[in-house]
């Protein structure tokens, strides 16, 4: 059927710093998929999987974590990095109405 059985990495040191679609096309490449073969996988389309690696503004997030459970991972919130001086750059922000 195909090559390999998709398979996580998880040797990425820092995930959070890499671009979703940078880590999406490293994990296919690295698994020896091509874009219709993780379409197909994920149940979404091979334009799906291009724009997704292309790092379209607009992606449907239920698509994105399907693609993603392909390789045992899902979308979630991360803390934002924190500055030279230690401080997250808006933390404990209040949201203006």
């Amino acid at each position: 059927m195909y090559k390999t059985e998709p398979t996580p990495e998880t040797t990425h040191d820092e995930p959070d710093r890499e671009s979703l679609g940078g880590f999406v096309r490293a994990r296919r490449k690295a698994n020896g998929l091509t874009q219709r073969e993780l379409a197909d996988l994920a149940g979404v389309g091979v334009r799906f999987v291009s724009e997704l690696e292309r790092e379209k503004p607009t992606l449907r997030l239920d698509a994105v974590d399907a693609v993603l459970a392909v390789f045992g991972k899902r979308l979630g919130v991360v803390e934002r990095p924190r500055d030279e001086e230690g401080e997250r750059p808006e933390e404990d922000r209040e949201v203006e109405r």
